[in-house]
């Protein structure tokens, strides 16, 4: 891996010297997400492989070109799993793109997002020079945890050469039910379900229909199966894994846009045109909709969270919340400081970065 990282680092010397930008890349099924990807690519596949995985230590290191199968193949072996339950996207889907992008799925409310998990990471800055954030256990850091701000940095600040991930043992059982409400009451039972002790993993409404995932100890998922009642899902592993990837019928419109809404979990339904589907909880809110930007933001705005564009539509508007100008400032100072030639990924989050 010495020639391949070799080779890494004089396409980074190069572009900096030029000023031309590279297009950090994996296995390219998140290229939909954030701003259009714009320079040359750097294609990071080669620069694979799991480095160390210690089961009893539940962390896995592996450098950035390493196949999400790969990794979820190796942790299955030993009835681990990456909590946050990343979505792929497409077969090529890479360790390095899950941190880059952030993104997680249905179990996240329960367990954490993908910065939660992040131990420690390796990265290139715009300079070629390799830095070394974090390590392999949680109570690592003093300072500023860089290898969390790397997870949602969508590549922005250098190329994630190397991670370190928590991962969790499996659930011993899982169950999963479905009732009939509307999205008034499924909210508001969401939030109850909430308060109580219940192994509740994941969540789902959509059409008039609630779906619950349990997970933990058989006594305790057979004990809230009784508790929360419904019918029993029996193709429940399809429905989360077609949530997780947007195959769901939900997400199958091709004429309007997809916008991801986070509010608080106890938000009273949004009054926007449009289809809806609810995760988290009642936190992550999806939208099919033809209204406009800035209806949608300001909706989302008043309920305390943000919007972002996640299909369809027209990049051109942002697709992320605009920034406030203090934290706007923060980003260009982290940039700047990471990458002052501007060459990692520019634009792809906002504009200015």
């Amino acid at each position: 891996m010495t020639q391949v990282l070799e080779q890494l680092r004089q396409r980074v010397l190069d572009a900096s010297a030029q000023g031309t930008p590279l297009q950090l890349r994996g296995g390219g099924t998140k290229d939909w997400y954030g701003q259009v990807p714009r320079g040359s690519i750097l294609d990071t596949r080669d620069y694979a492989g799991i480095i160390d995985y210690d089961p009893t230590e539940l962390v896995i290191t592996a450098r950035c070109g390493t196949p999400l199968a790969e990794i979820e193949a190796a942790l299955s072996e030993k009835n681990q799993m990456l909590a946050f339950e990343p979505p792929y996207f497409g077969d090529g889907a890479t360790i390095g793109g899950v941190v880059a992008s952030g993104l997680s799925g249905p179990r996240r409310a329960a367990a954490g997002a993908v910065r939660d998990f992040m131990l420690g990471a390796v990265l290139m800055d715009g300079h070629g020079e390799v830095l070394h954030f974090g390590g392999q256990v949680m109570k690592n850091v003093a300072g500023y945890d860089v290898s969390r701000l790397l997870a949602g940095s969508l590549g922005t600040l250098g190329l994630i050469l190397d991670m370190s991930v928590k991962v969790l043992p499996k659930p011993f059982a899982e169950s999963t039910r479905r009732l009939a409400m509307n999205q008034t009451a499924a909210i508001a039972q969401l939030n109850a379900w909430g308060g109580q002790p219940l192994p509740i993993s994941a969540s789902a409404w959509c059409d008039g229909v609630l779906t619950v995932r349990l997970s933990g100890a058989r006594a305790a998922v057979a004990a809230a199966d009784l508790k929360i009642g419904g019918d029993q899902v029996s193709d429940a592993d399809a429905f989360w894994r077609d949530l997780r990837e947007q195959s769901h019928a939900f997400f199958a419109s091709e004429h309007t846009a997809l916008w991801r809404l986070s509010v608080p979990s106890t938000a009273a339904p949004l009054a926007l045109p449009g289809n809806q589907l609810i995760e988290w909880g009642g936190a992550q809110r999806w939208l099919q909709t033809t209204a406009a930007a800035a209806e949608i933001r300001a909706v989302a705005t008043a309920a305390g969270g943000h919007a972002t564009l996640y299909g369809g539509g027209d990049r051109a508007i942002g697709v992320f919340q605009p920034l406030a100008p203090a934290v706007a400032a923060i980003h260009r100072r982290l940039k700047t400081s990471f990458d002052p030639s501007g060459i990692f990924n520019p634009g792809r989050l906002y504009p200015e970065l």
